[in-house]
């Protein structure tokens, strides 16, 4: 006989915009341990709500399309647009896509990942929707000092942002819109908006070498984005998101990210052939070879192995990335 006492309504309801929800006494079962307040500064807290790791990649993605322009050096790296910039696409825009994240799935994390600021009762959803509607403000007021169009920019990752995580819609339950949304913001976006800082007189023509190498290796980040869904599985599960891990199983789901991961990075290779920087498009090509290898583990055992290989393949992928950058700037007239 359990020790539990029965839970009433304990079954998953389907709502009318087909999202399934797990009752809270469900929820607190799955990790039936406290979650005290954690007593770290305000600063640290909020630093902690922002998730700097997740920065790096736009922060990336904007500087190997500042180096696309043609009109990016060394001297820039200093300069004022430049620290706007990092600015932006750091603690700003990514920061405010993180704290919609953490507010839209609290309920989630409180199954995934109990001991995130919301759902473990550092932060209140009052504070949170204030800090995120002042990072927003803040976020498109700097986009729009660096250029007109960027401050735009801005408005459609953060409508993403509410698309990926946001009900009724909610992009992240639905098989690959959600990954592919995520890519879209993190690679493509800050990617043009850098070759927009530096080339204010752009053209569709002059953008499209960008264009087509952003979106080639946004194919990749959907593969990428793959990988992190493995560690929510058991809270996707049961809420009822269809995340490719939920779908088609832990390893059919990192055979297809693998699959994605390689081919994205292969096709930019070709392209580079195709632009007559073929040197570059070797060693793009030969930065795939050590993720390969990585990814016989990788999909022996995706659980166990999803944060060990994002942490050594991404640098390869994204030393791809720059090398891209640096061939669409040879191939300028």
């Amino acid at each position: 006989m359990s020790d539990f006492p029965p839970l009433k309504n304990s079954e998953p309801q389907k709502l009318e915009q087909g999202e399934f929800t797990t009752p809270l006494s469900v929820r607190k079962l799955v990790h039936a341990r406290p979650m005290p307040v954690e007593n770290i500064s305000k600063l640290a807290l909020i630093i902690r709500f922002l998730k700097p790791v997740t920065w790096i990649p736009v922060m990336w993605s904007f500087l190997c399309g500042a180096v696309a322009s043609g009109a990016f050096g060394w001297k820039d790296v200093a300069g004022m647009k430049f620290l706007l910039a990092m600015l932006l696409t750091g603690p700003l825009a990514s920061g405010t896509c993180q704290m919609l994240n953490d507010y839209f799935d609290r309920d989630l994390d409180e199954i995934n990942e109990p001991n995130r600021p919301i759902p473990g009762g550092a932060i209140s959803l009052k504070n949170a929707t204030i800090l995120i509607a002042l990072w927003s403000v803040l976020s498109v007021i700097t986009g729009y000092l660096i250029h007109p169009l960027i401050g735009f920019y801005v408005i459609i990752g953060i409508v993403n942002a509410h698309l990926y995580s946001a009900n009724p819609i909610k992009l992240k339950k639905r098989l690959w819109a959600g990954n592919i949304i995520v890519a879209l913001s993190y690679l493509i976006i800050p990617w043009i908006a850098g070759e927009i800082a530096y080339n204010p007189s752009f053209t569709l023509s002059s953008l499209q070498p960008s264009l087509i190498v952003a979106a080639l290796f946004t194919l990749s980040s959907t593969g990428t984005m793959t990988i992190n869904d493995f560690k929510s599985m058991e809270g996707d599960r049961m809420a009822g998101i269809r995340t490719l891990p939920v779908v088609f199983g832990e390893t059919n789901a990192a055979l297809l990210a693998a699959a994605l991961i390689n081919a994205g990075q292969l096709l930019a290779s070709l392209y580079l052939f195709i632009i007559g920087q073929n040197s570059f498009g070797i060693i793009v090509a030969a930065l795939v070879i050590p993720q390969f290898f990585l990814q016989f583990a990788l999909v022996k055992s995706p659980a166990t192995m999803d944060v060990r290989y994002n942490a050594i393949a991404q640098n390869f992928l994204v030393a791809g990335m720059l090398f891209c950058a640096f061939a669409i700037r040879a191939a300028r007239p």
